[in-house]
């Protein structure tokens, strides 16, 4: 049986949370609805909020929101909640993209109820220990330094995706520099599309003279590169951004591949839950991230991006990590603006 249904000041609170996950363009796609009987909250695509150049297949959207609904999870863990998850619930509505049923920890339950619980506590495991991190992870795109990942924080990251559903590759030799070449690749095609540059004006602004809780503002573009191979994405296109610095980035990247073995919208979710559960733990070692996901963009490069052994696996994101600043906070919406109450 559920306790109670939760106050308004918590479900605000896990909501805030929620919101923290990184999206693409800081588009931030999503919409949660707080039915107080059932104590579920239901999570939605702003299908206002895609991106019709660099997300055609909405991909990306399904990302972000699973990065937020993976935050959710661990929100509620730290509220000493049970969160039970449910992917794509209605076939008739694929815009609702999950179901989170907050049950009590404490509650206890007999035969079918205890084997889902019981379920969701191994799903959910480890998650508790994230919850500093949701605040701390900022998207990066400052230079890194040419230091190495530990071994022991490699394999822990990979683990944290498999956890999730996905598998984190962590590239070298010829392949690295393919898809680093991919990526450059893909950075020149889009400066070359007048209308793929007009839409990221659209989500990007600058700090001095407008105020947005959306998009990439100036302050976080980061500096202009100068040289080195990490793939960065210049938020400000072909424009110019007075007083910008200038900057080397590391000469040896350390990029990594987020793959899962399908290519649906329930694994494009598994894949944002993967990638948030890599990016808090990072942060939680020290490391900072960005995705790197221009190539991702172009259908015709994104199978490149593959292990050119196995073959194996649909790549859904690749990440730069290292250590280095983790960037400026950028804007969020007011929860308000994305929560409703009721049933």
């Amino acid at each position: 049986m559920l306790s109670p249904a939760l106050d308004e000041t918590m479900v605000n609170g896990l909501v805030a949370d929620a919101t923290a996950a990184p999206s693409m363009h800081n588009a931030q796609p999503w919409r949660f609805h707080y039915t107080p009987d059932s104590r579920t909250l239901a999570l939605s695509a702003d299908l206002d909020r895609a991106l019709s150049y660099p997300d055609p297949t909405l991909a990306g959207l399904h990302l972000g929101c699973g990065a937020a609904l993976l935050n959710l999870r661990v929100a509620a863990v730290h509220q000493a909640l049970r969160p039970v998850t449910t992917l794509l619930p209605d076939p008739r509505d694929p815009s609702l993209l999950a179901t989170v049923r907050l049950e009590s920890a404490t509650t206890g339950t007999t035969g079918t109820a205890a084997a889902t619980a019981t379920a969701a506590e191994a799903q959910n495991d480890g998650l508790r220990a994230l919850h500093p991190a949701i605040h701390d992870r900022h998207t990066s795109r400052q230079p890194f330094t040419d230091q190495e990942l530990p071994e022991e924080v490699r394999r822990a990251l990979v683990r944290a995706a498999r956890q999730e559903g996905a598998e984190l590759t962590f590239l070298t030799g010829p392949h690295l520099q393919f898809v680093l070449d991919l990526i450059q690749d893909a950075e020149g095609y889009n400066r070359m599309a007048p209308e793929r540059e007009a839409e990221l004006r659209q989500w990007t602004w600058n700090a001095a003279s407008d105020s947005s809780a959306d998009g990439v503002p100036d302050y976080a573009f980061g500096p202009r590169k100068g040289g080195g191979g990490a793939p960065v994405r210049d938020f400000a296109g072909t424009g110019v951004v007075p007083g910008r610095a200038v900057a080397d980035f590391e000469d040896r990247p350390h990029l990594s591949l987020l793959s899962t073995p399908e290519d649906g919208p329930a694994d494009w979710l598994r894949a944002g839950q993967a990638m948030e559960r890599v990016l808090l733990l990072a942060t939680l070692h020290g490391v900072s991230g960005t995705p790197a996901t221009q190539a991702l963009e172009h259908p015709e490069l994104r199978w490149l991006l593959r292990d050119p052994v196995s073959g194996r696996g649909h790549v859904q994101m690749v990440l730069r990590l290292g250590y280095g600043p983790r960037g400026p906070r950028t804007p969020r919406r007011p929860v308000g603006d994305v929560l409703t109450i009721g049933d």
